[in-house]
Parts: C-alpha cells; structure tokens; sequence
C-alpha cells in the first residue's frame, strides 16, 4: 500500500513528466527480413501526428511527437506544426537521417570524400532550418558511421571529421535550440563506430558547447552496461540531454520500454528522481525510440508511456531519506531492501486514480479499444501508400 503523504508526492511530480513519441512509430517498421504492414497505418506525416495525438489524449503526458528527416518531409513545415497545435499536441525533436542513402556506403559526415561529407552536413543544417519553421528545440542527431575492416579508413581522421560536421551545424543552432548527440555500440559498423559510447559523444559535446548534451539510448550498449551509472555522470556534468527510450534482449532490439528489464527502467528513473531532472525545466527529453513490429502500434504505444509512468512512480516510492541513513550506516541489506521496497510496490491502483483525478480514463488501453478510432482509422486510411522507413 501507498501512504497518503507518498500518495500526494508522487501525484505531484508526475503531473510534470512528459514523455514524447516517435513519428515512425506509428508507421509500418519490422526487422532485416521482413516489414509486417498492418491496417490503418498512416500514409503521410499528418496522419501520424493525429494518432500521435490520440495517445497524448489518452494518457495526458505525450504531448509532442518527434519528426523524422526525410521521411516527415512536408512542402510546409509551418502548416505541419499549426496542425499540430489544433491536435492538442506540438512537434518535438527533429531527427536527421544519413544511413539511408548509397552514397553513405563508408560513412556521412566521417566519409573520407569531402563531397559526400559536404552532402551530409548540408542535411543537418537543413534539419536545424525545419526547427525554425516547427518551433523544435532540439536537433537529434545519430550516425551510423564506421569502418568494418581494420584499415578500411584513418579511425583519427575520421573523428577529426566528426568533429568538424558537428562545430558547423553547432553554430547555426539558434539561442534557444539544441544538438543532442546520440550513440551506439555497433552496427552496421562492426570494427569501429565513430560514436560508439557516452564517452565518446560527452568528449565531443564538451568540446562543442553548452548547447551540444548527450543522448541515451537505452539500447544501445554492451549487455551487463550499468545505464543508471551513465545517467548519473551525465547529470552530473549537466550533459545528458534525452532518453531514447526502448528495451532489448540481445543488441538494439528496439522493443517496447520496460519489455525486458522493467527493473532497469525503474533504476534509470530512480537516478532521474534523484537528480532532481524529472521535470521539463531540468531540460531531459523523454522520448519513446521503438519498431513495432508484430504488435498494435498505437497501443503498444500506449502502453509504452504508461510504462515510463508506472517506472517513475516507483522511483517517486523510494524513501530517500531511510536510503540515506542505511548508507550512511554501511547497512547494505536495509539500503537494498528501501529501494526493492519500492520496486515490488505495486502502483497502478494508484495511477489508476491519479488519472481519475486528472479527467482522464483510469485505462487508457481500454478506452483507446472502446474510442472506435481504430475501425475509424482503418476505414479511412484504406488504399494509398503507408507510412514506413523510407517514407
């Protein structure tokens, strides 16, 4: 059981938290071998961005949705962004995409032809002229950039390169606006990724500037990584900027958040509780980086955001204070158990009536099931080219 005075602190902070959702999560997505259409799945960035705000309706913490360059291209980026608005919701953080392009064989902006260096940058620089159309913050940046045989490429010159691409796209960013620098262990570079670790993408935002932070994705490392470690470094140096949020069994299996390791999502959101980083003030980005494959998108994505929240609101149970007296004690056991305390408290009749208290239905799954927008949605996107990677 919950306590009233827990109660009361935990409903407070989660009024705040936001959590922001993927435009291409709403689209067709699957594996190396096969992309599973599903029905009424949305043709064009509009599309997406009213199931984006069905979502946000539903669970009342997603009220942005991030865009993806190219495949979010629109003639109108103002227009795409007033749509928004009347939806209820507001686009978040453009992302910029130079892995899907032939030319990007050897690399983007670390290639060792300054002609396709030149090409990728000017991507990213258009991606920083969409924030000034959308009113985004935050510019989001990964790169699948590396070499797969030792020798292919010079690895320092490629990092020269790197670091080259992102000072100029750092200093078009405007007053308010961002680079979030994103990296991951491998894939498809197998020798080498030029941004393989925290390390390496903190080391290159430190030499950029206060607006360049870090990304995690929480898919993205070796098995047995300590990620609740990373996010505490980061705070620490005031470096970690977003969450892509998602869960993996083996390497970056983009499955839904807490699928695998909810006790992992609960550690991470235990270091964000702790750090005092929970609300949008504290600047972090919580944002949803998933393929649904075989499942219901838009429920999956439901249940994704509650995930995050259910996660939160055991982190928001531990008792920092009895947490800070074991320690200081040396108790190790009693530190422990204040924190699996929390943990194994179970927090959805809790949730359940902080919604209640909020107007919203008590299960949003199940009023998403009963809203019909699915036969609606089904019905009116029939025909046409769906929504996927690439488009």
């Amino acid at each position: 059981m919950v306590n009233e005075t827990f109660h009361g602190r935990v409903s407070d902070a989660l009024r705040s938290q936001r959590v922001e959702t993927p435009s291409w999560a709403y689209a067709n997505s699957g594996t190396r071998f096969k992309v599973f259409p599903q029905q009424g799945v949305p043709r064009d960035p509009f599309e997406k961005i009213a199931d984006a705000a069905v979502v946000h309706r539903l669970t009342g913490i997603a009220p942005t949705v991030a865009l993806h360059i190219p495949w979010d291209r629109v003639d109108d980026f103002a227009a795409l962004s007033a749509y928004a608005k009347e939806q209820g919701i507001n686009l978040g953080a453009i992302n910029s995409n130079v892995f899907q392009d032939d030319d990007y064989r050897l690399g983007s902006v670390t290639n060792p032809d300054p002609v396709v260096r030149r090409k990728a940058t000017d991507h990213l620089l258009e991606c920083v002229d969409i924030m000034d159309a959308t009113g985004s913050r935050d510019l989001k940046l990964w790169f699948s950039d590396g070499t797969n045989y030792p020798g292919q490429d010079d690895i320092r010159a490629r990092q020269d390169r790197l670091a080259e691409a992102l000072q100029e796209v750092y200093a078009r960013l405007g007053t308010d606006q961002r680079m979030l620098l994103e990296y991951k262990l491998f894939e498809p570079a197998f020798y080498t990724t030029d941004v393989p670790d925290w390390g390496t993408a903190y080391a290159h935002c430190l030499e950029l500037g206060p607006k360049a932070q870090v990304v995690i994705d929480t898919g993205h490392h070796a098995p047995g990584t300590n990620i609740e470690f990373i996010v505490a470094f980061l705070l620490r140096q005031n470096k970690l900027g977003a969450f892509d949020f998602n869960s993996r069994f083996y390497a970056d299996d983009d499955l839904m958040v807490g699928a695998a390791d909810p006790f992992q999502l609960f550690r991470i959101m235990y270091e964000i509780v702790r750090g005092d980083a929970l609300s949008p003030e504290a600047g972090i980005a919580f944002m949803l980086d998933q393929c649904h494959n075989i499942e219901a998108r838009i429920p999956a994505i439901i249940r994704s955001v509650l995930n995050v929240q259910e996660a939160t609101a055991k982190a928001l149970l531990v008792d920092r204070e009895a947490l800070g007296r074991a320690q200081e004690e040396g108790d190790v056991l009693a530190a422990n158990a204040v924190i699996m305390d929390a943990f194994n408290t179970d927090v959805r009749p809790m949730l359940a009536d902080f919604r209640a208290g909020q107007g919203l239905d008590p299960d949003p799954i199940a009023a998403y099931h009963r809203s019909g927008y699915f036969d609606k949605i089904r019905a009116e996107r029939a025909g046409g080219i769906q929504a996927g990677w690439g488009a």
